[in-house]
């Protein structure tokens, strides 16, 4: 099966201004991510998707190939679809989306989520990871529930499941998922869900993945082992991920 795999970045982010040209070890943020992407050898053709020049000439100096949209798109996964229709790209069997300030996706995430459509049949699929309960306390860590067949049943910045009763704490660990920012479609899936107009949920959460949820499709999710490693959102995430990346790449993939 062929597979598309495109990185949405846009360079309005407010809480880290000009995020995808920020450095992580002396390289644009934007540029780690497709490097990344390309060496987890998982997809047959790589793109970026930008509402900025700045991008578009970034990845081209770095030697990347790049693709402008529309700067208004509610969602990546809605920029995504741009570049998928605009640009032809509509004839592999299917598409990866990994986020612009995710580069420290690992391999197993994107392995994973494309396994869900490629050979568990699903149409979207997803990872999460298991993590310790305190994580539930913290909303810029979204959290997911799934049902026995590994379906996501809802994504929330909330404290999902939430610990009603002490008594039930031994189980809580085995049950608390932080969600991985990756997904894949098949061509098919990724069109109707950009045509569902934007969800009530996924303005409130500010999460796109609700907007399927709700219309019914289904998301099959990948649970895979640590480490936890977020997306790069603060400045505070920046100093960080500039603090681990040397011991990144030869120790995951």
């Amino acid at each position: 099966m062929r597979t598309l795999a495109v990185i949405p970045a846009r360079l309005g982010a407010t809480r880290l201004p000009r995020k995808p040209l920020r450095l992580l070890a002396g390289v644009p943020i934007i540029v780690r991510v497709m490097e990344r992407v390309r060496a987890l050898r998982v997809a047959d053709t790589v793109v970026v998707a930008t509402d900025s020049e700045e991008v578009i000439r970034c990845i081209q100096d770095a030697g990347g190939e790049a693709i402008p949209t529309a700067v208004h798109h509610p969602s990546g996964t809605d920029r995504v679809a741009e570049v998928v229709r605009v640009a032809g790209l509509g004839e592999f069997d299917a598409i990866l989306n990994v986020q612009g300030d995710e580069p420290f996706v690992s391999g197993a995430a994107v392995r994973g989520a494309l396994a869900q459509v490629t050979e568990l049949g699903f149409s979207l699929g997803t990872a999460a990871v298991r993590a310790p309960h305190p994580v539930l306390a913290d909303p810029n860590a979204v959290k997911v529930v799934t049902a026995d067949d590994g379906a996501a049943m809802y994504f929330s910045r909330a404290p999902i499941p939430y610990l009603r009763d002490d008594s039930d704490a031994a189980e809580l660990d085995e049950h608390v998922l932080l969600h991985v920012g990756v997904y894949a479609y098949t061509p098919d899936a990724l069109a109707r869900w950009v045509f569902l107009p934007p969800h009530d949920l996924e303005r409130i959460e500010r999460l796109e993945q609700l907007r399927p949820l709700a219309a019914g499709m289904r998301m099959g999710v990948a649970v895979i082992d640590g480490p936890l490693r977020g997306g790069i959102d603060t400045e505070a995430d920046l100093e960080r991920a500039n603090r681990e990346w040397t011991t990144f790449l030869p120790s995951e993939s």
